[in-house]
């Protein structure tokens, strides 16, 4: 296997790692966010209020994309293996 080979797996891994973790990275990210400034304007600090709705919100995006996450990661070991078994 050549370094550009390696590189161009590497790549694609990565890549598909930021389109797994994008959505449930984004949604944590904007939950948080209102949650803080919720909490910011009501002054109410409670430490639950933050971790319920994040890991809820969270949870539920999971569920939603699970199969675009399957998708991207079957093409991905797709690849792999196709290149496993032509040898480079």
């Amino acid at each position: 296997m050549t370094g550009p080979a390696v590189l161009d797996i590497a790549r694609e891994g990565i890549w598909a790692m930021i389109l797994i973790g994008g959505p449930v990275m984004g949604v944590g990210l904007v939950v948080g966010v209102v949650i803080a400034l919720f909490q910011a304007l009501t002054q109410i600090q409670e430490q639950t209020l933050v971790f319920v709705p994040k890991i809820l919100a969270i949870f539920i995006t999971m569920l939603l994309t699970l199969p675009f996450m399957g998708a991207v990661l079957g093409g991905y070991m797709n690849r792999i293996v196709d290149m496993i078994m032509i040898g480079g």
